[in-house]
């Protein structure tokens, strides 16, 4: 038997919970899910002239330690001038708008640098009276300024595609603040329950401590993702789950699609799964698309992942070992005829692999692996079922590209 480098369509998984494109939303086809969308997130580029970066761990020792990494480009927030910017935004927020359901919701992220614009393209695009909220998003999270105020919060613009919007804010309870008690009396009721109490105009007002309390559109309590946070993939402008949960819950309901159009490291998608929601990602960027992946797989997602295989060459040792149910398939070395960034070489230059079985120039995964903090060391053979088809491997390496091989005999 000998393996060979294949051409690979992407991948397909029985009962996928939702689906990943690797592709500029602006050239994506999704007419399938027009009008089928409850709530599209979109956090795009700010219009801050940089290029952002994604840190990628190296090997079981980097995976354990931190160290070795090596740096990828994950997104570029480059511009040649404003109105370039903004066309890409309208472009975003047509894109949504078409997507969505007639009660469906919109939530645009983005920060002071652009969000006056956005406005005005958001009241054109959706109408005036479907602004719901300019949700503020504060953090206490990077730099101080001694020049100015520091800049510490994002804006969420949320817009319903029509009146028919619906919103259960049941859905999201908050911690009761001590600091915005702290002017009412203690004290408990005739049952003993504890609550608090104002007399005001006459008439006293009395708050429970366990009657539910819902954030208001200043959301302080959030926090952004700190330098050690287990969630953190390296991806930068990583947003946190908890952020998204609070996004998805009012406005969605389980089984419901969420979209993210520029999905990054993928937190939409991964809060979207835990939440038993489907969920359609895009993004244009290999990196982001291989964290995401790898992130889905953590959570148990099944998904659909419309991606090919680079046409770059690379070498793959790989073994077949037919058993009496099942084929173990062993992966022994890895080698890109073009170099991996820092030198890196052989199983180290592995990030995730899978085993499974090809037909039609499609992947159908049977065992998945990633390399994580849980897992930081390769497992160098994954088990499949015998008889489904042409046993195929596909190898997602330390860039996010994708080398498909199949077993011919």
């Amino acid at each position: 038997m000998a393996w060979v480098q294949a051409p690979c369509a992407g991948e397909k998984r029985e009962n996928a919970l939702g689906e990943v494109l690797l592709s500029d939303f602006r050239q994506a086809d999704l007419a399938r899910y027009e009008g089928k969308v409850q709530c599209v997130y979109a956090d795009p580029p700010f219009l801050t002239g940089e290029e952002f970066l994604m840190r990628q761990r190296v090997g079981a020792e980097g995976w354990r330690t931190g160290k070795p990494t090596v740096t990828l480009g994950a997104y570029s927030d480059v511009f040649s001038s404003r109105e370039e910017y903004l066309r890409l935004l309208r472009s975003l927020i047509e894109r949504a708008h078409a997507l969505l359901t007639d009660d469906g919701a919109f939530f645009l992220h983005l920060d002071t640098r652009a969000d006056a614009y956005a406005r005005l393209i958001l009241d054109e695009v959706f109408g005036e009276k479907n602004f719901v909220n300019q949700i503020i998003w504060a953090y206490q999270s990077g730099g101080r300024s001694l020049r100015h105020y520091s800049r510490k919060h994002d804006v969420i613009f949320f817009y319903r595609k029509s009146r028919n919007l619906r919103f259960d804010i049941t859905q999201v309870p908050i911690a009761r603040g001590e600091n915005r008690q702290n002017h009412m009396k203690r004290t408990v009721d005739e049952a003993g329950r504890p609550c608090r109490t104002i007399r005001s105009g006459g008439k006293t007002y009395v708050y429970y401590d366990d009657d539910p309390v819902y954030p208001g559109d200043v959301w302080m309590d959030l926090s952004h993702l700190q330098q050690k946070d287990p969630q953190r993939t390296g991806y930068d402008t990583q947003k946190p789950e908890s952020l998204l949960r609070r996004v998805i819950l009012p406005v969605t309901k389980p089984g419901e699609v969420v979209a993210d159009l520029c999905c990054g490291s993928g937190t939409a998608g991964v809060a979207a799964a835990a939440l038993g929601r489907r969920f359609l990602l895009t993004d244009q960027s290999e990196a982001a698309v291989a964290v995401t992946r790898k992130r889905l797989l953590g959570q148990g997602a099944a998904f659909d992942l419309n991606a090919p295989a680079t046409e770059k060459r690379a070498k793959a040792a790989l073994r077949l070992y037919p058993g009496i149910a099942f084929y173990d398939i062993c992966l022994d070395d890895f080698a890109p005829e073009e170099p991996l960034p820092g030198g890196v070489t052989g199983l180290d230059g592995v990030d995730q692999w899978s085993a499974g079985f090809y037909r039609e120039g499609v992947f159908y995964p049977a065992a998945d692996w990633a390399r994580t903090k849980r897992t930081p060391d390769i497992e160098r053979m994954l088990q499949i079922p015998l008889v489904r088809g042409t046993p195929a491997v596909l190898v997602t390496d330390i860039r996010g590209e994708r080398y498909c091989y199949v077993c011919k005999e």
